[in-house]
């Protein structure tokens, strides 16, 4: 009996050393170094923005905010061998390519290519990427790929500007708690259920890509453009196709970000530009057409 109970405890010494190697051993200072930025810490993931803050892009005659439809992010989760990377570059079409040659000389998975914009001048597109190993190393693979670009490799500067958004409204309606970044309402609207990746849980928190994302930028006398992608089990696509269409909201497109994660997730993309407090009731009944809904 006090064989089996040494044996259990030394389990736990094993497994709770592996838990703190993974915590502790990543030098969180040299990627924040290399990347050229501080991230934002959500639980065990760093998350770190590349905003295209130097492009003009409109749509319908709207200018598009940078953290409306142009936010580039990769996040690092800490894994048993150093890291899970995960991320979505935004890119011009001339730009694909040499990021993409620099992300495979790295070491780095190419997951995705697509749009989420139709209509958008000039048109952008959305290279995902994903990596498993030393996160120093896969920063500065991502730093070269993204020197490739004219993705602004310097901090970011905060912003603060007034939302003419009811956002208490727009709240209440959509079942969750938003922020204000740069000139836009961000919502995250995470899924209930576990998404793996390689066995490794990687939701909730939202900040790995697996949370339906609603974005709200005012565009006067109280209307708002929205995009934003929903995350989806193949059952409930269509599902909420139907649903944002019948409440006047252009799905844009659908299309995977991953390779490998169980269950299948499918990103649903949308847009509109009409009164704030309609799409989010247009928005609340596509969450309402899945099996994860907030209400």
């Amino acid at each position: 009996m006090r064989a089996a109970v040494l044996a259990f405890c030394c389990a736990l010494i094993i497994v709770s050393t592996s838990f703190a190697n993974d915590q502790g051993s990543i030098e969180w200072s040299k990627v924040d170094s290399i990347l050229g930025r501080a991230p934002t810490i959500s639980g065990d993931v760093h998350r770190y923005g590349f905003p295209r803050s130097d492009l003009k892009v409109t749509l319908d005659g709207v200018s598009i905010a940078p953290a409306l439809a142009l936010g580039g992010w990769v996040a690092f989760k800490p894994d048993h061998d150093g890291a899970m990377a995960m991320g979505d570059l935004v890119l011009l079409e001339a730009e694909i390519n040499p990021v993409m040659s620099k992300l495979i000389e790295g070491g780095l998975e190419v997951t995705a290519i697509h749009n989420h914009l139709l209509r958008a001048v000039p048109a952008t597109f959305y290279l995902h990427v994903g990596g498993h190993g030393d996160p120093i190393k896969m920063a500065s693979t991502l730093h070269d790929a993204l020197a490739e670009s004219k993705t602004p490799l310097a901090a970011p500067t905060a912003s603060v500007s007034t939302l003419d958004l009811d956002t208490t409204r727009i709240d209440e309606i959509i079942g969750a708690k938003g922020h204000s970044n740069g000139g836009v309402y961000q919502i995250g609207v995470a899924r209930r259920d576990d998404i793996t990746m390689d066995g490794k849980v990687i939701s909730p928190p939202g900040p790995m890509g697996v949370a339906t994302g609603i974005n709200f930028q005012p565009t006067g006398d109280g209307k708002a453009a929205i995009t934003g992608d929903f995350v989806l089990t193949s059952d409930e696509v269509n599902s909420v196709v139907k649903a944002l269409r019948s409440n006047g909201i252009e799905v844009t497109a659908i299309h995977s970000h991953m390779l490998g994660e169980q269950p299948r997730l499918f990103f649903l993309h949308f847009w509109a530009n009409d009164d704030a407090i309609r799409l989010a009731q247009g928005l609340r009944t596509a969450l309402n057409a899945t099996k994860l809904s907030t209400h």
